[in-house]
């Protein structure tokens, strides 16, 4: 369980450090925040992965695991920004 939750955030914190090169513009969340958007975009990437027969959840790695990963972090990156526009 242990090196499940690690290797949850390690892929968080890659697919969230991806997303924020993607997306142009500033974003001051940190590290934390980094790694939370890439765990929950790779819950959202996954969740589209498998709606789309393009992705199956599996215990080991996959590069498409991967890249599902960063685009749900993508998606998950653009929402918020909608959500603060007018923060700030």
């Amino acid at each position: 369980m242990v090196a499940y939750i690690i290797y949850l955030v390690l892929i968080g914190l890659v697919a969230g450090a991806v997303a924020r090169l993607v997306v142009p513009g500033r974003d001051p969340i940190g590290l934390l925040g980094t790694v939370v958007l890439g765990v929950v975009g790779s819950f959202l990437g996954g969740f589209l992965g498998d709606e789309f027969q393009l992705h199956h959840w599996s215990h080991s790695f996959h590069t498409s695991g991967l890249l599902w990963s960063i685009l749900g972090a993508v998606i998950v990156l653009l929402i918020a920004r909608l959500g603060t526009r007018g923060r700030a």
